[in-house]
C-alpha cells in the first residue's frame, strides 16, 4: 500500500482536488489545504524532506512583486469606473436608433457595443448587466427571437475575456510565462474573427428565418442617417489607411493602433468644424454616434498604442487607463464619492479573489512539484498520439469540460502552469497556445451548469410576464431552460474560433517582427569582406578555419 502511494501521490493529488472542488468548497482554501495535507504525507512516505517546504514564503513573496499582476486591479478599477458612467447606457441608445432599421440591428447593435465596452471596461458582468437592462426589453418589444435576443447579449458580453485588456490574457500571460503585450498583439485578430462570426449568425438568421430578427418602426428615417455617417467614414477611412501606411516603420504593430487614433480624432474635428460653421454636414444623431464613441476609442488607443509600442508596460498602462476612466468621467460630471468608493471597493473584493486563489495554487503547486507531478503531467502529454494536434485537442478538451464547472481563474492557477514544460517539447508557440486556450476559457462564462454570464444574465431577466408600456402587450418573462437554450449556438460559435486559429496560426503570430536573418546573405557578406593586410600571414593566429 505504502508503495502504491508513492509511487501514484500525483496523481492521486489531482483526482483529490478536482473531488474537493466538484464538492464546492472554496477554491482558495482547498487548494492550500490539500497542499499542506499532501505535504505532511509526502514528508512522512520520504518523498522530500521538510526543507522542501521553506520555499513556500518566497513563492509567496514571488506573487506580491509580481508587477504583471499589479495591472488586474487597474484595469478592473477602470472597467468599473466607465461602467458607473453609463458609458454603455448612451452607446447602446445611440448606436440603436442607427441601426433600428435593418433587420437584425438591435443584435447587430449589441455585438458592436459589446465588442467596444469589452476593450474598455472588460467587465463582464457590467456588461450583460446593462445590455440585458436596455436591449433586452426592446428586443422582446418587437418580437425578436427570444433565444437570440439573450445569447447575442450574453456572447457580446464575453468578449471582455479575448479583447484587450482582457484579464484572462493577464493571468495567462503570467501563468505561460510569456510577454502580456504579445499575447495581447496576437489575441487581436482571433477577437475579431469571434466578433465576425457573431455578427455572421445573425445575418444568416435574418436571412433564413425573417421573423426572428425584424427591424424597428421607429427606425425607418435611418436610412438618411446612414448617408449623414457616411459623409465622414469615408475620408476616415482613408485617412486611417494613410495614417497607418506612414507611421507603420516607425511603431510596427501598434501602427493599425496609432492609425485607428488618428482616424477617429479626424473625425471628431470634422464634426466640431461642421457644427461651429454650422455646415449641417452631419445629422443630430451622427453627432451623438461621434460624441459617444470617441472618449472610449481614444481611451482604448492611447492605452494599447502605449502596450504595443513598448512605450509603457501593461502595468503602466493600465494605470493611465484608470487615471484615464476617472478624468472621462469627471467630464461627463458623473464622478462621485460614491462612484469611485464603489470602484475601489469592486476593485478590492476581485483583487483579493484572484490573489488568494494564486496563493492557494502555488502551495498545491509547489507539493505537486515535489511529488513528481509535473513530470507525471508532462509524460501523459507527450504520450498522447498526434504531436501538437493531439496535445491541444486534449488539453483544450479538457479545459472546455472543466469549463461547465469551474471558474476561469481556477482553471488557469492549478492546470495552465503544468501545460508548460510538454508544450515547449512540443515546439508549441507559446503565444499561440495562449490564444487558443483564452478563447475555450471564454467558454466557461456561457456553459451551464456554473456560467457566470447565464447568472449575470439571469439577475436582469424578467422571469414572470410583464405588461409593455409602450405597447400594452403582454410579454412572457424568461425561463432559464431559455437562457441555457440560448447560449449553445454561441459556445458552438466559440469552438468554431478556437479550430480557425489553430488551423491558421498565422491569426496569433502575426504578432512577431517580420525580420529574420537570411544565411545565405550572411555567408555572403563574409565572403566579401575585405581584410586589411598584416603583412606575414605566418604571424597571425589562425581565426578562421
Amino acid at each position: 500500500m505504502v508503495q502504491f502511494l508513492i509511487d501514484n501521490m500525483a496523481p492521486i493529488m489531482f483526482a483529490s482536488l478536482m473531488a474537493i472542488i466538484l464538492l464546492g468548497y472554496p477554491i482558495a482554501f482547498s487548494l492550500a489545504a490539500l497542499g499542506l495535507f499532501y505535504g505532511v504525507i509526502g514528508i512522512e512516505l520520504g518523498l522530500f524532506t521538510p526543507n522542501f517546504l521553506q520555499a513556500l514564503p518566497d513563492r509567496v513573496f514571488d506573487i506580491m512583486s509580481n508587477e504583471t499582476l499589479l495591472a488586474i486591479p487597474f484595469f478592473t478599477f477602470m472597467g468599473f469606473v466607465l461602467d458607473r458612467s453609463k458609458m454603455a447606457e448612451e452607446l447602446l441608445r445611440t448606436m440603436g436608433e442607427l441601426f433600428g432599421s435593418v433587420r437584425g440591428g438591435l443584435a447587430y447593435t449589441v455585438i458592436f457595443v459589446g465588442a467596444l465596452l469589452a476593450a474598455t471596461t472588460g467587465v463582464v458582468a457590467a456588461s450583460v448587466i446593462s445590455m440585458g437592462l436596455i436591449s433586452l426589453p426592446l428586443m422582446l418589444r418587437y418580437a425578436y427571437d427570444r433565444g437570440l435576443a439573450a445569447g447575442v447579449i450574453m456572447a457580446a458580453a464575453t468578449l471582455a475575456q479575448i479583447l484587450p485588456p482582457s484579464l484572462v490574457l493577464i493571468v495567462l500571460a503570467d501563468q505561460l510565462r510569456i510577454s502580456v503585450g504579445d499575447i495581447y498583439i496576437g489575441a487581436l485578430v482571433p477577437a475579431f474573427v469571434l466578433i465576425s462570426l457573431f455578427a455572421s449568425y445573425v445575418l444568416v438568421l435574418s436571412i433564413i428565418w425573417p421573423g426572428k430578427t425584424p427591424p424597428l418602426p421607429e427606425g425607418n428615417h435611418s436610412a438618411g442617417e446612414f448617408k449623414s455617417l457616411l459623409v465622414g467614414l469615408v475620408p476616415t477611412i482613408f485617412v486611417a489607411y494613410f495614417a497607418t501606411y506612414l507611421i507603420e516603420p516607425h511603431v510596427e504593430q501598434a501602427a493599425y493602433v496609432y492609425g485607428g487614433l488618428i482616424a477617429v480624432l479626424f473625425l471628431f474635428a470634422c464634426v466640431m468644424i461642421s457644427r461651429l460653421l454650422g455646415l449641417g454636414a452631419f445629422s443630430n444623431l451622427a453627432e451623438k454616434i461621434v460624441f459617444s464613441l470617441v472618449p472610449p476609442l481614444v481611451l482604448i488607443f492611447l492605452v494599447l498604442g502605449t502596450i504595443f509600442i513598448g512605450l509603457a508596460t501593461p502595468t503602466e498602462a493600465g494605470a493611465m487607463g484608470a487615471a484615464g476612466a476617472l478624468a472621462l468621467t469627471l467630464a461627463k460630471g458623473r464622478l462621485t464619492f460614491t462612484l469611485t468608493r464603489d470602484a475601489v471597493e469592486s476593485t478590492l473584493k476581485l483583487s483579493a479573489f484572484v490573489m488568494f486563489i494564486l496563493i492557494g495554487a502555488r502551495v498545491f503547486a509547489l507539493v505537486f512539484y515535489g511529488v513528481g507531478g509535473h513530470i507525471w503531467v508532462k509524460d501523459l502529454l507527450l504520450a498522447l498520439p498526434g504531436g501538437e494536434a493531439g496535445f491541444i485537442a486534449f488539453v483544450g478538451t479538457i479545459i472546455f469540460l472543466l469549463g461547465f464547472f469551474l471558474d476561469f481563474f481556477e482553471i488557469v492557477f492549478i492546470l495552465v502552469p503544468l501545460l508548460i514544460a510538454p508544450a515547449q517539447a512540443l515546439g508549441i508557440d507559446m503565444v499561440w497556445l495562449g490564444v487558443i486556450l483564452a478563447l475555450i476559457l471564454q467558454t466557461s462564462f456561457l456553459t451551464p451548469p456554473f456560467g457566470f454570464t447565464l447568472f449575470f444574465f439571469r439577475s436582469v431577466a424578467p422571469t414572470d410576464d410583464y405588461v409593455d408600456e409602450p405597447t400594452g402587450r403582454t410579454i412572457k418573462g424568461v425561463k432559464t431552460s431559455e437562457i441555457y437554450r440560448a447560449a449553445v449556438p454561441f459556445v458552438i460559435l466559440h469552438i468554431i474560433a478556437a479550430a480557425i486559429v489553430f488551423f491558421i496560426p498565422q491569426t496569433v503570430t502575426h504578432y512577431r517582427t517580420t525580420d529574420f536573418v537570411d544565411p545565405d546573405i550572411v555567408q555572403e557578406q563574409l565572403d566579401n569582406i575585405d581584410f586589411p593586410d598584416f603583412g606575414d600571414d605566418d604571424l597571425l593566429p589562425p581565426l578562421f578555419d
